[in-house]
């Protein structure tokens, strides 16, 4: 196999051509690191590029192999992360200038560690929205990053890089943040498979925090396998997170191929049909029809629950940036400042009506499991917009594009629920994405069902090819 072939294999088939002496880690991270350089001035997915230690990495990992040791699930596979998370030696910047001054990482996130433990090799950080507020990645200190399905467009935000870079073939996997849709946005609007566990379910530790009530951390993928093998090796329980769950880890690998017999699906309706354009509709009765669902359900109260965790994530916010904000006001994102600052002043009662509000509306949901084990919607309102989009139409309605994005992503990151954001090819070659949202702890339900669109040819995630 020629080392650039490989930038299209998914992380398993890679792994599997490593692990068969078709080439070697150095080839295939090597591959991996030519293709950045070549379409970073085109994309601008990366912040930083790790080339040196990501090859030393990767030679460390052909001498293992040779020396006929054991080797780890994704030994020589080529990983990147959103630059909110801590990476060994490399000061973690979030989006920001703010944090330019700030001493380089002690150590690996928790979650890098574990890609990195299972033998992948990390070869940099990926652009996004500063302090990953936004849904755009119209980053104004290090720039745009543009979709690679369409270069003149937005890959999404706030982990748009993650999406981008995996679109783009530049790695078969990333690591993104999701507080009120920022894995499953880029997913949608960059065509590849996003999963957003439950709350709780993997560790926070060393990744800098938004929103710590509503902050996840998950994989990107440009298939179903490679997106549970990623989940599975980042799962397990963290003593230093206090918000980690102690969970042992419950592997969905061996379980994609049992199919959905049995499972009771159900499309959820009304808000999430009036704020989702046509195609994004079509999509998402498409996957329906396909998972056998019933009939549509219409959730209570999904447009007060997103207005509640807009309090919530403009409070926490506030409150956290609130200090940094008054010696360094000038350095913020222009597009964010203004928004962290009305945040910090929230009435706390506003604050405690929101969360006793998120109380009721997962009683909601709790009464809608008790019924129904799986719920599709769309995943955007629209395909991706052009960068520098400031309004955008939904059903004759303007809504503000930078924040509108999160419209069918925000009420569910609410709630803390695990979801698969799931890939839609569209004619033209612009994707969208529909959720597929599952009880608390059952990421093994929602990507079973991922599983069967892909195998059932109605997702897919192929390599972009960079159309301008």
């Amino acid at each position: 196999m020629m080392a650039m072939d490989s930038i299209r294999l998914n992380a398993g088939a890679l792994a599997a051509a490593l692990a068969n002496g078709e080439l070697s880690a150095l080839e295939a991270v090597g591959a991996a690191l030519d293709r950045v350089a070549a379409l970073e001035p085109k994309v601008n997915a990366f912040t930083t590029v790790l080339r040196v230690q990501a090859l030393a990495d990767a030679k460390a990992v052909d001498e293992r192999r040779a020396s006929g040791a054991a080797m780890p699930p994704l030994a020589g596979v080529p990983f990147a992360v959103k630059d909110l998370f801590d990476l060994q030696g490399v000061t973690t910047l979030a989006g920001s200038k703010v944090l330019r001054g700030q001493p380089p990482a002690a150590r690996d996130a928790a979650l890098v560690r574990r890609l990195k433990d299972a033998g992948a090799v990390c070869v940099g950080a990926l652009n996004m929205d500063e302090f990953a507020y936004g849904f755009s990645t119209e980053n104004s200190h290090y720039g745009p990053t543009h979709n690679p399905r369409d270069l003149s467009r937005s890959a999404g935000g706030s982990s748009g890089g993650c999406g981008a870079a995996v679109a783009a073939g530049m790695v078969p996997l990333a690591l993104g943040s999701d507080t009120n849709g920022s894995i499953r946005v880029p997913s949608s609007l960059c065509g590849v498979f996003g999963l957003k566990p439950t709350f709780g379910r993997l560790s926070r530790m060393g990744s800098y925090p938004f929103v710590a009530g509503l902050d996840h951390l998950g994989p990107f993928a440009r298939c179903v396998e490679d997106l549970a093998l990623a989940y599975d090796v980042c799962q397990g329980p963290d003593l230093e997170d206090g918000h980690c769950a102690q969970r042992q880890a419950e592997p969905v690998l061996p379980g994609l191929a049992l199919g959905l017999e049995g499972l009771k699906i159900a499309r959820l309706g009304g808000y999430f049909d009036e704020h989702a354009g046509p195609l994004a509709r079509q999509a998402s009765l498409a996957a329906a029809k396909a998972l056998g669902a019933g009939p549509d359900l219409d959730l209570p109260g999904v447009a007060v629950a997103r207005a509640a965790a807009f309090v919530i994530t403009a409070s926490e916010g506030g409150a956290l940036h609130l200090d940094r904000l008054r010696g360094a006001y000038a350095d913020y994102e222009p597009l964010s400042r203004d928004r962290f600052l009305s945040g910090a002043i929230i009435p706390a009662a506003w604050y405690l009506k929101a969360q006793r509000y998120r109380h009721w509306f997962r009683a909601q949901m709790k009464e809608a499991f008790a019924k129904v084990d799986l719920f599709i919607a769309p995943a955007t309102p629209l395909q991706a917009q052009p960068l520098g989009t400031e309004t955008m139409d939904i059903n004759g309605r303007s809504f503000p594009a930078r924040a509108s994005m999160g419209l069918l992503t925000q009420p569910i990151s609410f709630l803390g629920l695990p979801v698969v954001a799931v890939p839609i090819p569209q004619p033209g070659g612009l994707p969208i994405a529909v959720q597929i949202i599952a009880p608390p702890w059952r990421e093994d339900l929602a990507l079973r069902a991922a599983r069967v669109l892909e195998q059932r040819g109605l997702a897919a995630s192929p390599v972009a090819e960079l159309a301008s």
